[in-house]
């Protein structure tokens, strides 16, 4: 990417998750970025491909954030489920005090056709799987159902984090997921 192209994207990136997808047009990232039209349009061809490109290089950076706490945590599966909740909580505090840009571009991008709903859809079923993953080193029968609840804590907290309704709503869900983890373990034979 070109460093006038990725002022652009950050620029992009920064406006949308301020301002709103709809509300920000090419106009204003090309004048936030010190760049022009043309040059947008050269490098991204359209809006909705900025939109894409801004979504795609959020998750991307979500992802790799997500990886560190995950390798930081201790190897025990409980200990690396509460880790997801402590990374959403550290990355919300430091990118997100919105809330979800994912959740937030669903709000504007609900339509299927949108080439930027399966980067919205495909993050979110990615968190759904790594959930389900990690659920299943502690309970392989129940993974799928223990995957959803932690999903449900997990994007509950995101969307009252953004909506700022709650107090500390991603360390409530943590201590509810450690709480389930909890009475599951007890569960267990053995």
């Amino acid at each position: 990417m070109t460093p006038a192209a990725r002022r652009a994207l950050d620029a992009a990136g920064r406006l949308f998750y301020e301002r709103g997808i709809h509300a920000v047009g090419v106009d204003l990232i090309a004048a936030e970025a010190g760049v022009t039209k043309k040059t947008l349009y050269d490098r991204f061809g359209s809006k909705e491909q900025i939109v894409v490109e801004y979504l795609a290089d959020r998750d991307e950076r979500w992802r790799a954030f997500l990886a560190e706490h995950l390798r930081a945590a201790a190897p025990a599966p409980k200990a690396r489920i509460l880790a997801v909740f402590d990374a959403s909580e550290a990355w919300v505090a430091e990118h997100s005090p919105k809330g979800c840009s994912m959740v937030n571009a669903h709000a504007e991008i609900s339509d299927p056709a949108h080439p930027a709903y399966p980067v919205i859809t495909g993050q979110k079923r990615w968190m759904l799987g790594l959930f389900t993953e990690l659920a299943g080193e502690i309970t392989p029968d129940g993974a799928a159902t223990l995957g959803r609840t932690l999903m449900l804590l997990h994007e509950g907290a995101l969307v009252a984090h953004g909506l700022g309704i709650l107090p500390d709503p991603i360390r409530h869900a943590r201590r509810q997921a450690e709480e389930a983890l909890t009475a599951l373990a007890g569960q267990r034979p053995g």
